[in-house]
Formats: C-alpha cells, structure tokens, sequence
C-alpha cells in the first residue's frame, strides 16, 4: 500500500508540473518559482488526499460505489437543470454582464446541491437500491461454502473456542460490529454478572481473533433505530444468505420462522454426549429442592440436569444414585434417577398384567394407549405410582415450572 501511494504522489507531481510547463507559450514564463509553486500545490493536494485515506481504513465496495453513483446521477441532473436554466435565461433576455456570473453560480450551486442530495439517498438506501438494467444490488454475493455469523450467547458460552481448535469449522466466520457493541455494554454494566458475561464475551472473541483455524472477520453492519440485536442478526443473514451460530433457544425458532439456516451448539452438544443408560452409576451434588414431592435437583458439569428422588433433604450433598431414565429434546437433557441403595419402585400393575396377555392383544392395548404414555411421560420416566390428589404441599395455584417437563 505504501508503494501505491508513493506512486500515486509521484504521478501528481509529474503531470502537473507537465501540465503547467506545456501551456506556457513562451518557455522562459516556466521558471524556477513557478516549478516551486506548482511543486508545493502538487504535495499539497497529494498529501490531504492521502490523510484522508489513512483516516478511513475500513473502506467498503458498497459506500465507494454509492458515492460514484451518486455524483453521476447528481450531475446528471444538474447539467438538465442547468441546460434548462440558459433556455429560460436567453427567452427573458437574461444574458450578458453580470448575469452570466450569476447564472453560473446558480448552476454550480444547484450541481453541488444535487451531488450531495444523489451521494446521501444512495448511501443510506444502498441495501435495497437496485438498478433495473442492468440488474445491479449492493448486496455481497456469497459464493462457496456459506459464512457463519456469530451471535452474542455463542461468544459468552465460550465452547466456540474449543470447536474452533479442531478445525471442524472450516467456513469464513463473521462477526458483526453491532455484536461486538453489545458485548462492551455488557462489559461497562454496573452489575457484576452481566459484567462478567461481556468481559467473558470479549475474551472469546478476542482468542478467535488470534486462533490460525478461523477466518474470522468484523462486518460494519449496524443496528436500525429500535431494532434489537437478534433481528438486526436474523436481517443479516437473510439478506446474504449467512449462518447463524448461536446457543440461543429463541434465535434459533425465529431464524426456522423466517428461513434462516441456524446453528445452535447446545443441539450439537447434546447429540455428542453419552447417554445416560438406566442402571448406570454417577455422583451428583444436589442444589435445591424439587418440584415434585421429596425431590432433589442437581447438575452435572455439562449442565445436564438429574432430578433424584428421596433427595430433597440432601441439598448441598453429593450423591451416588443409579439412573432411572433419561429424557432428550432439543431444549436439553434431563436424568431421572435414585439413590444408591433406595429401593427400586414397584412394576405398575397395567405393566404387569400386560406381561401375561398375549403378543397381539398386548400391543393392540399399547398402540390404544399410547397417546396417555406421552403425556405420562416425566411420570413413567421414575416409574412414580399415579395419584388423583396432587400432594399436599404442592398447591394446584402453583405456577413453577415442572423440571420434569
């Protein structure tokens, strides 16, 4: 880049002293000042123009051509306007003298008024402005392997890092400015989590700056006036036909809703983790009290949720128990199960009684009631005996969240 702007000052220098040299008629009137004067006029111009483009280093395609387009267009319609003005001039007699000057000033006025009016329109509708011949949009045109978008959750979660590492995302990785905004506000916030969670969000972003697996770049997209960052993330993509890359549960249902491709790493996640066989052994520490009667709810380290029964007076302990069941969506994973050493739970008696029927009345029962197993689900996940009441300590107002739903 140096050499380019080394050679573009040369080339300024050159053809204005050249210039200047070839108009005088007599060779003696170009002497050494006037070299001098048009020398220091040459840098001079050369120098301004290339302090303003050291000052705009992230130029864009689109706001170059808008500009062109618009100073075309401007002048365009100042040289009809001004074609127009002479017409009207010369009807009414309005030449000669001083009037001259005045209409050309007029026309310059107008010309420049054009410009800027053409240049302003263009840059700020250059996302739609389309040119009908040829069919012309100031859109990227995306070609190979489609981008992927970074939202603010998936910088926060952090795993992006890691996955980046393995070099299993091989596509060109864009993160756009209003992204990196949101995640400052969250890092200046006067509360300790969100704070926590932006300065975390910085840090990810700044390892996948530096990570030699990842092409990663900013995009200088930014928010419309009342958009939220989730929409201003969902427009990108389908306007350049990008990705989305997020653990967002939302993001996700609304990019389906309006046809973008979104990828949630909590699906991925999940869809690697080993499952939870009924008898296996784990230790888990429980951290609060169920909803259910005598539960107890823990983690582990992946964030999957163990519900325990008999457990509920346990809170703070660490547990042995044995799986029940494990139940899967797309909202996460859940793990049922009991601890070491409780009995198990009696066979429900429709079970048992279904053993001893016959193959083909056994399944014909299964197949009428399997709309009643679906909604029993959590129920049949720890094998809990059926009760009409609720439970004396769990109100019928209670709105909780069920864990087990």
């Amino acid at each position: 880049m140096l050499v380019v702007r080394l050679l573009f000052l040369v080339l300024l220098i050159t053809i204005a002293m050249l210039t200047m040299a070839s108009g005088d008629e007599r060779p003696e009137d170009f002497n050494l000042y006037t070299a001098a004067a048009v020398f220091l006029t040459a840098v001079g111009i050369g120098v301004v123009v290339l302090v303003v483009d050291a000052m705009l280093p992230n130029k864009r395609l689109t706001s170059v051509v808008g500009v062109y387009v618009g100073i075309c267009a401007g002048l365009l319609v100042a040289l009809a306007i001004g074609a127009l003005i002479d017409v009207v001039a010369q009807a009414w007699g309005l030449t000669g003298g001083q009037m001259d000057n005045w209409r050309g000033l007029f026309k310059v006025m107008i010309a420049i008024i054009l410009c800027y009016l053409a240049v302003s329109f263009v840059l700020t509708t250059k996302d739609d402005f389309r040119l009908v011949i040829p069919y012309v949009e100031f859109a990227k045109q995306v070609r190979g392997v489609r981008p992927i978008l970074l939202d603010t959750s998936v910088l926060i979660d952090g795993r992006v890092e890691s996955l980046s590492s393995t070099g299993l995302i091989d596509a060109p990785t864009i993160v756009p400015q209003f992204v990196i905004e949101e995640l400052q506000t969250l890092a200046d916030s006067s509360e300790r989590m969100k704070r926590t969670r932006g300065r975390r969000g910085l840090s990810i972003l700044g390892k996948l700056r530096e990570s030699p697996y990842l092409d990663l770049s900013i995009d200088e997209a930014a928010v419309s006036m009342g958009q939220s960052v989730d929409h201003a993330l969902v427009d990108l993509a389908q306007s350049q036909n990008l990705r989305i890359l997020t653990t967002d549960y939302n993001l996700a249902k609304v990019g389906q809703i309006q046809d973008v491709t979104v990828l949630n790493i909590n699906d991925l996640a999940n869809a690697l983790k080993s499952q939870a066989i009924p008898g296996e052994e784990m230790s888990v520490e429980i951290i609060k009290r169920g909803e259910g009667p005598n539960q107890g709810v823990g983690y582990l380290p992946d964030g999957t949720m163990v519900v325990v029964e008999n457990a509920a007076d346990h809170v703070g302990d660490t547990l042995r128990i044995v799986v029940s069941n494990s139940l899967q969506t797309s909202a996460g994973k859940m793990i049922f199960g009991r601890r070491i050493g409780d009995p198990e739970p009696q066979e429900d008696p429709e079970d048992a009684d279904q053993t001893d029927r016959p193959e083909g009345e056994s399944s014909g029962r299964s197949r009428e009631s399997s709309s009643g197993s679906v909604s029993r689900l959590s129920e049949a996940a720890t094998k809990q005996p059926r009760s009409t009441d609720p439970p004396s300590r769990v109100k019928r107002s209670d709105g909780r969240r069920n864990p087990r739903r």
